[in-house]
């Protein structure tokens, strides 16, 4: 039988893909040498007996899930749902009154509790009447507090593991009643079972050994996006099949950090993990395309990452043979692709996410002024000129726009707060006043934008969304206004003091750069 060689697409974070781009994305990937597509829903997909379910998270139908599946199968690819049954539920809690009662704690549904259980065959009921696969993922990832909150005041305190294991049983009694080989994510089994900090630390895998049984038609997913050493996914795919069950292994292309992708670095990853998973023989790979933090980045910008994974799993790592095959595949070439990485290179560094923290950066809180020299203004001014000359297939016309349209936005505003600051606190107004006019001008690039990363996204994914992107720009635009307007009263000496830029910048991140980390050091 052949081996699954997979797509996942995140379409739990905001982004819920359309229905006739899915269908566009897998024909690209079967073209690329892929036999299956995943959809990772966490709360996005109607599910029976459940309104609340998914309610204005732009949810697929039955009907719609059903008209890709049909789809897929035509072509040769096998749909099959992925889902959660423990964690990473944060947006179905959000309806407290409907689910509070078996919220755990976090993110993490409530073990043993028979109305997870209602629930939980409810949502694999509905997907067993709308795929046609056997196969299913059903999660239970990053659980890190299971059993420590309602469970614990109902229970007492148990082993994690017994408590995630018994879970797991459970569910797959229903996987099983409905005729699903079940998989999950194998992260949280390997932490406690080998009693380790996460999953990539190294342990004595007889600890394994030790503990309970899993389901016997279970599959392990191993997943690593971070590693560059070959011997580390070894020991690490010898770990998983230390559990005495099938493995597959999830590498990912990297489209999570903010708006850009990163082939580079998944490219990097992928040349050592899937030639550890061809000599250790894993029963199969796929490729995740994650959304993390609103899902800024198009799924499509990672497709050179998907082409060189086809074929390395292939065993032809062949550059200029990967390059062709991709055109023929997209209609587009490897490299205008591959410049879209270079949004989060200024200066020829990678420093995981510029293009988002340079975007959002507040000109006079300055929290990321220390990441950034104003030689990287010209940096995305040349990088907006290379986009210029992209001639790519007419279907990804407005992805290369809004890309181009973003290197412009931070060729004006990567050292704006870095310029204000100086120009304040050397008093010199007549610098400000020509400042001023750049934040009129980046006002006007920031609406240029704005309109094609819409135009783009309502092309790519339902609406349901997009309202986070019009909350995060509509926000940044109305605080430039709001600052150029200071920086005005300060000139003309309507006001003695701008009390942020006396402020001094402290070269320290505070955490992930993501959107909420980056705007602001108050309570959102």
């Amino acid at each position: 039988m052949e081996k699954m060689l997979g797509v996942m697409l995140d379409c739990s974070r905001n982004a819920v893909m359309r229905v006739e781009t899915v269908k566009k994305y897998a024909e690209i990937i079967k073209q690329m040498g892929y036999n299956t597509l995943m959809l990772y829903t966490e709360d996005t997909y109607e599910v029976n007996n459940q309104p609340f379910f998914g309610h204005l998270r732009g949810r697929y139908s039955k009907a719609e899930i059903k008209e890709m599946d049909s789809f897929c199968k035509e072509i040769g690819l096998e749909l099959i749902p992925c889902i959660q049954t423990l964690a990473h539920l944060e947006n179905l809690f959000k309806w407290n009154s409907e689910y509070d009662e078996i919220n755990d704690c976090d993110n993490i549904l409530l073990a043993n509790e028979e109305k997870t259980y209602d629930l939980i065959e409810d949502m694999i009921s509905t997907v067993s009447e709308c795929f046609s696969s056997r196969k299913i993922h059903i999660g239970m990832d990053e659980a890190y507090r299971v059993g420590t909150g309602k469970y614990q005041k109902k229970n007492g305190i148990e082993d994690r593991f017994d408590i995630i294991n018994k879970h797991l049983h459970r569910v797959c009694e229903i996987t099983d009643k409905y005729g699903f080989e079940p998989m999950i994510w194998s992260d949280m089994f390997c932490r406690l079972a080998l009693d380790i900090e996460n999953q990539y630390e190294n342990a004595e895998n007889d600890k394994i050994l030790e503990k309970a049984a899993l389901p016997e038609n279970i599959t392990l997913v191993y997943w690593d996006y971070y590693s560059t050493d070959y011997n580390h996914y070894v020991q690490q795919i010898k770990t998983n099949k230390m559990f005495g069950r099938k493995v597959y292994f999830a590498g990912g292309a990297w489209s999570w950090r903010g708006l850009a992708p990163d082939n580079t670095f998944s490219i990097d990853t992928m040349k050592s993990a899937i030639r550890a998973c061809n000599d250790c023989e894993v029963d199969g790979m796929l490729f995740t395309v994650w959304g993390d933090n609103g899902a800024e980045c198009s799924k499509f910008a990672v497709l050179p990452s998907l082409m060189y994974a086809s074929q390395a799993v292939a065993r032809n790592t062949n550059i200029e043979d990967i390059k062709n095959k991709f055109t023929q595949a997209t209609d587009c070439e490897f490299d205008d692709f591959m410049l879209l990485d270079m949004l989060d290179r200024p200066g020829g560094k990678h420093n995981d996410n510029p293009s988002k923290y340079l975007l959002y950066n507040d000109p006079f809180m300055g929290i990321r002024d220390y990441c950034c020299v104003e030689s990287d203004n010209k940096f995305y001014e040349n990088l907006e000129n290379q986009l210029k000359k992209v001639k790519c297939d007419s279907f990804f016309e407005e992805m290369f726009e809004h890309y181009k349209k973003l290197s412009k936005v931070l060729s004006i505003k990567a050292a704006l707060g870095i310029k204000t600051r100086i120009a304040y606190l050397q008093g010199n107004k007549a610098e400000l006043g020509n400042i001023i006019e750049e934040y009129n001008l980046l006002l006007s690039s920031l609406q240029e934008f704005y309109d094609v990363f819409q135009k783009m996204w309502f092309k790519e994914n339902k609406p349901h969304g997009f309202e986070v992107q019009d909350i995060r720009i509509g926000g940044l635009m109305q605080r430039l206004v709001s600052c150029k307007k200071r920086l005005v009263q300060f000139v003309n000496n309507e006001i003695s003091t701008i009390e942020e830029l006396e402020e001094p910048v402290l070269e320290k991140s505070n955490g992930h750069n993501f959107w909420d980390r980056i705007v602001t050091a108050n309570a959102l």
